[in-house]
């Protein structure tokens, strides 16, 4: 049975990429105790993150309903330490949510994961890779390796709150009728534009993520951009 392997939380600290700023979230820790999850609400006006106590400082770009929570794969990141040749504890990609058994990446966009007995999330959009991100990893190339093994883990969005906590079971109780997974969708805004007019009519993704898709239907690739992933 796919499981909650842990929920991990992130406190402020400085940003390696932006020293300039606020700071960053992306520092993420397990955590043994449970975690409230509810709406933030509209990015940049409303609570940020979807996760009481975790923290979001690039609030323009981060946070909001349709970033309420990131989810990872633990087996995913075992093939990134095999090939990095590194330890990477649960929440070092920044994710609040490592998974094991569930295909994170494979997941259809829209899709419903049940975790515990109260929390409801629906899969919204992939994790696009940022500066941000690479001076955390401190990878030499890392946006353009990360992007070029398309397993960016997906943002979900809080359809029924709750709480959860590390060892909860996930349950997949909705799949959409298209077949636009997280993956197929990451590819489209960032490998290959000739992916991007099947995301068009996927009622399920951000409407701005569906206005870039109309726009660059037809254009060169271009990588979709919405801000650092930081938090």
């Amino acid at each position: 049975m796919p499981l909650l392997l842990s929920v991990n939380i992130g406190r402020p600290r400085p940003n390696p990429a932006k020293p300039d700023t606020a700071g960053t979230g992306i520092d993420k820790r397990p955590v043994d105790h449970p975690v409230r999850l509810r709406a933030p609400g509209p990015k940049g006006t409303g609570l940020h993150s979807g996760l009481v106590g975790d923290a979001v400082l690039d609030t323009r770009h981060h946070g909001g309903d349709d970033q309420a929570v990131y989810a990872y794969g633990r087996e995913v990141l075992d093939r990134w330490e095999r090939e990095l040749g590194r330890t990477l504890s649960n929440g070092s990609f920044g994710e609040n949510l490592t998974t094991s058994g569930l295909d994170v990446d494979g997941a259809l966009i829209g899709e419903r994961w049940r975790i515990g007995e109260e929390v409801l999330l629906e899969v919204s959009v992939p994790r696009i890779p940022c500066a941000t991100f690479a001076a955390w990893l401190d990878e030499r190339r890392w946006m353009h390796r990360f992007t070029a093994a398309a397993v960016p883990g997906a943002y979900l969005r809080i359809i029924e709150p709750g709480e959860i906590r590390g060892g909860d079971p996930i349950t997949v109780e909705h799949r959409p009728a298209h077949d636009v997974t997280v993956e197929r969708c990451f590819r489209a805004l960032t490998l290959d534009a000739g992916l991007l007019p099947g995301l068009v009519d996927v009622a399920e993704l951000p409407e701005d993520v569906r206005e870039l898709a109309r726009r660059r239907t037809g254009a060169g690739p271009a990588p979709y951009a919405p801000g650092d992933d930081e938090a």
